[in-house]
């Protein structure tokens, strides 16, 4: 019996599909004998691979929870610096100018560059036919042009790279199994908001293309367009870094206390007016608002300029009025750190982990550099440089502020 029956057990055994599924061996029963009897299996009871790939009929052995986390945490990291990078590039893209230099939008077709010299002349007698060359460029070279165009060009061939860092990995990770059912939401918010900034960056350049009423107006993107293709990068870089940090960083747990709760309430408000603040530059970025006054802590020759409310209805100077802008940005920054240095004090006076205080000190010590970056690039007229520096110094701000929300976050009993 046994010589016909055991051989063909141990093949049928030996698959390799069939190997996951074979059922962990139970203690022979003590009947006295070696008969070789074993126990039923208890409802549940199976070999060593993840309950999870059994109970949905994957063949797919999952990893273990904390080290899936991991591994989903540093992708999240990583695609945080990618938006970074396409901020920045961005923001380098509107200094330049460069920005309606590519008058077509295809998602495929316009990845491959001209490469002959009727590709680039067609090119550019295409971009001749709208108003930033009409009225403000109607003498560049095809040299000057080639820059522009390449600026641009890299910008949204960036953004493209963003999309796929996001939903490429994401639909490994589901398939793997790799995502628990609170992370498969997140990413998808993740991947339809990166869709939606793409769509975004089309409606705002589009604003930049179309005639104006006035023929002599400048040509310029809008600026309530442009702020909210930023403030949706912003919202996508901020989601990505606090789940990665919430899921790579060892938690603390912190006792409830008073002063903790009203901590934490603080840095959640200052992290939304670090956000505020960001976020108005865009209208700064929009309206050229940044070269209207030049000097500082004063506007001018004193402190409320008289243009201030030029504009009418009153709230139109808000958005659209370069004074009121600028303006708005002064306070926005000042308050900022204001409140950040607050909270630095607040936070000296409970006792935190030795992480938290250094998240508390590097916020601090970023805001004044912001603050020093952004007054030189108002004194010295805007250069390139220095404003692209300053841009990317408020993104090290939010990284810096949600940084230390996640060490003060809540733990859960």
């Amino acid at each position: 019996m046994q010589r016909l029956l055991f051989p063909p057990l141990k093949a049928l055994m030996g698959s390799q599909c069939l190997r996951l599924l074979v059922p962990r061996a139970a203690p022979r029963a003590q009947c006295g004998c070696s008969c070789g009897i074993r126990r039923p299996l208890r409802p549940g009871q199976y070999s060593t691979i993840s309950e999870v790939a059994l109970q949905s009929g994957k063949g797919t052995v999952t990893l273990p929870s904390k080290a899936a986390e991991r591994v989903v945490g540093r992708w999240l990291l990583v695609c945080s610096g990618t938006v970074a990078g396409a901020v920045i590039l961005g923001g380098v893209t509107r200094l330049t100018e460069s920005g309606l230099s590519m008058v077509d939008w295809h998602l495929i077709k316009e990845m491959k560059p001209p490469t002959s010299q009727e590709e680039w002349e067609a090119e550019f007698q295409r971009y001749q036919q709208f108003p930033e060359f009409k009225i403000l460029n109607h003498d560049m070279t095809l040299a000057e042009f080639k820059f522009i165009w390449y600026m641009e060009y890299s910008h949204r061939m960036w953004g493209r790279l963003v999309g796929l860092a996001y939903i490429l990995p994401a639909a490994y990770f589901w398939r793997k199994g790799w995502l628990s059912r609170s992370m498969k939401g997140r990413v998808l918010a993740l991947c339809g908001l990166v869709c939606f900034q793409g769509l975004l960056g089309w409606y705002m350049v589009k604003s930049g293309l179309e005639e104006k009423p006035d023929s002599h107006d400048i040509p310029r993107v809008s600026q309530y367009r442009l702020a909210a293709h930023l403030g949706s990068a912003l919202v996508l870089y901020c989601a990505s870094l606090w789940t990665s940090l919430s899921l790579l960083l060892p938690q603390h747990k912190l006792p409830e206390t008073r002063q903790l709760l009203r901590l934490r309430r603080f840095a959640h408000g200052t992290a939304g007016l670090v956000f505020l603040t960001a976020l108005s530059g865009a209208f700064v970025a929009g309206l050229d608002a940044g070269l209207v006054y030049n000097s500082f802590p004063k506007m001018g020759e004193s402190w409320i300029p008289e243009d201030l409310f030029t504009f009418s209805p009153i709230l139109r100077n808000v958005f659209e009025n370069p004074t009121m802008v600028q303006f708005d940005h002064r306070i926005l920054g000042i308050t900022s750190v204001t409140a950040i240095t607050a909270l630095y004090f607040l936070s000296r006076r409970i006792p935190l982990p030795r992480r938290t205080r250094v998240a508390a000190v590097t916020l601090l010590a970023v805001a004044y550099t912001q603050v020093g970056l952004g007054i030189s690039t108002l004194l010295m007229y805007v250069p390139t440089p220095l404003a692209a520096t300053h841009q990317s110094g408020s993104l090290a701000l939010l990284s810096s502020a949600l940084w230390l929300m996640n060490e003060l976050r809540r733990i859960p009993k």
